[in-house]
């Protein structure tokens, strides 16, 4: 399976999986974010919803059987683990080219 046709993660999915790596509802999953992200990233209802959907549909979260049935819980597959951590392996990539390039004896020849 190509995993890399999911890349690259917004900056709200990666969030958002990182926030079900333990099993989580919509509300709790939205808080998570905002702790995560420092503040810097606040999801809407709506759009915590449709990235929900979104998120099913390529399988890289499912719900998940809850004590509490007014609320749907969800978790991040194996699937959804695995472009997690290539998002991770590709941003690393990004922030050492970074590094290398603004540091005072660096150079595209160094990359």
């Amino acid at each position: 399976m190509e995993l890399t046709k999911y890349l690259p993660l917004t900056e709200t999915t990666y969030y958002i999986l990182l926030s079900l790596l333990e099993p989580a509802h919509g509300y709790i999953m939205m808080q998570k974010v905002e702790q995560l992200s420092n503040q810097k990233v606040k999801i809407a209802a709506g759009t915590m919803y449709g990235a929900i959907e979104n998120l099913l549909k390529q399988q890289l979260i499912q719900a998940v059987e809850s004590t509490d049935k007014r609320r749907k819980t969800y978790v991040i597959t194996e699937k959804g683990k695995d472009v997690l951590q290539l998002d991770c392996e590709r941003m690393k990539h990004i922030v050492n080219v970074t590094e290398k390039l603004l540091s005072p004896i660096g150079g595209i020849e160094d990359v």
